[in-house]
């Protein structure tokens, strides 16, 4: 469980600084909700967004040299935002449940003096008791500081003030984030617990083309970035608990158009196929038969009805491909699946008036580029004609068609 507050991000392409909800210097803004649309005209920086969060999971597992490298990011070079001398910089403000107390993970990134990327700075930070200043229980500058054990005390103030168990840490590795390594060893449960909780991300790049291979006999219990092992989550659900799996079906195809029934097939080699029913055919089609549109919706239904679901999902643009009469709809089912809990958490970037108009004022932000060209966020309910539409009736996402979030400045 747990899901972020707020989000930093400095000097990462045209996000030369924006906020999103509360952060630890933050404290009177409100934090994020449990589905975050972000919006704004092409060229904005929607994608250097998703991009960000995509950047995080990919320093956690290959390093960060070849996360800036990874998915045509290009190098740090053309990662960092034009002119800035400080390094790319994050901050993440996490909270685990309503009972336990917010964490503050701070990262930054830079080039070092063979001019390679490295992580300059890493702190996680936790206030000892329900109210006061957070104590840092993880700081490394250069690969250099210290990290306290045990699950939920120990720190130390600004001032060099300690509780708990200190130790010494230096790396040998200073291109992979400290909490990869100090993650892994057990005497240091918050660290563990939050990389776990990173780990779950799940960034989502589904091509109707991956999804129609089919894969080996290998039960998955999670759709890939891509969706190319959509079959093989299909047979994991259908091992694990079949009822469950065939409940799960029944609800999604009541979701998807024109479909009467989806069913499992399962062959003789232990491989899952799914058997599409269209209606005003006698003979069902498999996914590989399946248009984009279709599979598309399939895949967003399956990864919201996860057993055990990922805390952190990110779609970019899901109205790509798919009748726009289908976006409300899912949209609302999004709304209604993250609830209002620390399970999940969903963010989408979207151009889609459609799928705006199922949403809240506070569910959206704004996206909006100023003369010098870096990118801006605001929450849509923070503009003060949102209120006085609203209670006229008029939704978010016409708002935005009608252009008044482009045409007011504030």
């Amino acid at each position: 469980m747990g899901k972020i507050e707020g989000i930093e991000i400095q000097n990462y392409g045209v996000l030369k600084h924006i906020v999103l909800g509360k952060t630890r210097t933050r404290q009177n803004e409100r934090v994020l909700g449990n589905l975050v649309a972000i919006i704004g005209p092409s060229g904005n920086g929607k994608s250097t967004l998703a991009d960000a969060f995509g950047f995080i999971a990919d320093c956690l597992e290959i390093g960060v040299e070849a996360a800036c490298d990874s998915n045509n990011r290009g190098g740090f070079e053309r990662l960092v935002s034009q002119g800035a001398t400080e390094p790319i910089r994050f901050e993440l403000y996490y909270r685990e449940s309503s009972n336990t107390r917010p964490i503050t993970y701070e990262l930054e990134i830079d080039l070092d003096q063979s001019g390679r990327p490295y992580v300059k700075m890493e702190r996680l930070r936790q206030r000892l008791e329900k109210h006061g200043w957070p104590r840092s229980f993880m700081y490394l500058q250069n690969g250099s500081g210290y990290a306290f054990e045990g699950n939920d005390d120990g720190g130390q103030d600004d001032d060099g003030s300690i509780t708990g168990k200190k130790i010494e840490v230096q790396l040998s590795d200073v291109r992979r984030p400290a909490i990869v390594t100090l993650g892994a060893m057990k005497q240091y449960d918050r660290i563990e617990k939050f990389l776990n909780f990173l780990r779950s991300w799940y960034l989502c790049y589904f091509s109707p083309d991956a999804a129609r291979r089919l894969q080996t006999a290998a039960p998955q219990a999670y759709l890939d970035r891509i969706g190319s092992n959509i079959n093989n989550v299909a047979q994991y659900m259908y091992r694990e608990n079949r009822k469950d799996f065939e409940k799960v079906l029944a609800e999604i195809q009541s979701k998807l158009p024109g479909i009467e029934k989806i069913e499992p097939q399962r062959f003789e080699n232990g491989q899952m196929m799914l058997r599409f029913y269209e209606q005003g055919f006698t003979q069902p089609f498999y996914s590989q038969r399946m248009s984009d549109g279709t599979l598309k919706l399939f895949a967003y239904y399956l990864l919201l009805h996860e057993k055990n679901p990922r805390q952190l999902v990110f779609i970019e643009e899901p109205e790509n491909g798919l009748y726009h009469h289908y976006l409300g709809e899912l949209a609302e089912e999004m709304r209604e699946n993250v609830g209002k809990g620390f399970s999940k958490q969903l963010f989408v970037t979207t151009h889609s008036p459609f799928f705006v108009n199922s949403l809240g004022p506070d569910d959206v932000w704004v996206l909006t580029k100023g003369a010098d060209g870096y990118s801006s966020v605001k929450r849509a309910s923070e503009y003060t004609f949102v209120k006085e539409l609203a209670e006229e009736g008029v939704t978010i996402g016409d708002m935005w068609y009608s252009k008044y979030f482009e045409s007011t400045e504030e």
